[in-house]
């Protein structure tokens, strides 16, 4: 099957699925970017959360929370107040956890030109942990992440561990890093804006080119290339020993 078909079919798949968050819909600050993004031929959303505060209830195992198997006492894609959180405290039987996790967005591109475009509108955004991972079906995923992220836990046992003093400070932390994951999305959906508006120049530009022009001019950018590693390569030859071409090679995998 032709690639761009096969991922024009892996798309229509994807969205036609029913959302099976725990909310069930994209979360208000993130619509924007999905809607953008799946309206673009080159990608679509596979997963998406703009940012939360929470409050788990669970076992600890090195202080990894494991959420599925966690009790969830309060979740906000908003900035918390003290009294909220203090009321969600109450009911905490085990380990409370409480989470800070920013803005994270999965995005599966047609090829990695089109992933490492929108890799570039990511750092440029302040989401500088994303990445791209390329599966061995030819799937290329693009993620958006940031490392400003918290977690604290506050109780064992049921039994609350700090005071709410505490508690209060560290929810003006969270709100604060709420605040500015939400700049950062607003930056990223600029961007994202700007980025796809100048490819889509770039694209038409190369359409209407001549191409008996674009022949031509790759054909003397050749020759000008050639003739500087010549040009290079004699430079070296006179400097070198004869035994010793200075000839440089890379090697890259074949998955490279």
């Amino acid at each position: 099957m032709d690639r761009s078909a096969e991922f024009r079919r892996w798309k229509a798949q994807c969205l036609s699925r029913a959302d099976l968050s725990r909310k069930g819909s994209v979360d208000e600050d993130a619509v924007e970017i999905v809607q953008l993004l799946n309206a673009q031929e080159q990608f679509f959303t596979t997963s998406s959360c703009a940012g939360r505060i929470l409050l788990l209830d669970g076992g600890i195992n090195g202080f990894e929370v494991q959420k599925k198997q966690c009790c969830w006492l309060l979740v906000t894609h908003k900035p918390c107040v003290k009294e909220d959180m203090i009321v969600a405290l109450r009911k905490a039987n085990g380990d409370a956890i409480l989470k800070f996790e920013p803005f994270v967005l999965h995005v599966q591109c047609r090829q990695l030109r089109d992933a490492q475009i929108l890799h570039s509108v990511a750092i440029d955004s302040g989401f500088r942990n994303s990445g791209i991972t390329v599966g061995k079906r030819g799937k290329t995923i693009l993620a958006v992440r940031s490392t400003h992220g918290l977690e604290v836990p506050l109780s064992h046992n049921g039994k609350l561990m700090v005071t709410e003093e505490y508690v209060d400070f560290l929810l003006n932390i969270a709100n604060q890093k709420m605040e500015e994951n939400k700049k950062r999305i607003e930056r990223f959906y600029s961007c994202l804006q700007h980025a796809l508006k100048r490819e889509t120049i770039t694209n038409s530009q190369t359409e209407i080119k001549d191409p008996s022009d674009t022949h031509k001019k790759k054909r003397n950018q050749e020759k000008s290339h050639y003739k500087r590693i010549t040009e290079d390569c004699d430079k070296e030859l006179e400097n070198d020993d004869a035994d010793d071409p200075g000839i440089n090679a890379t090697i890259f995998p074949e998955d490279y």
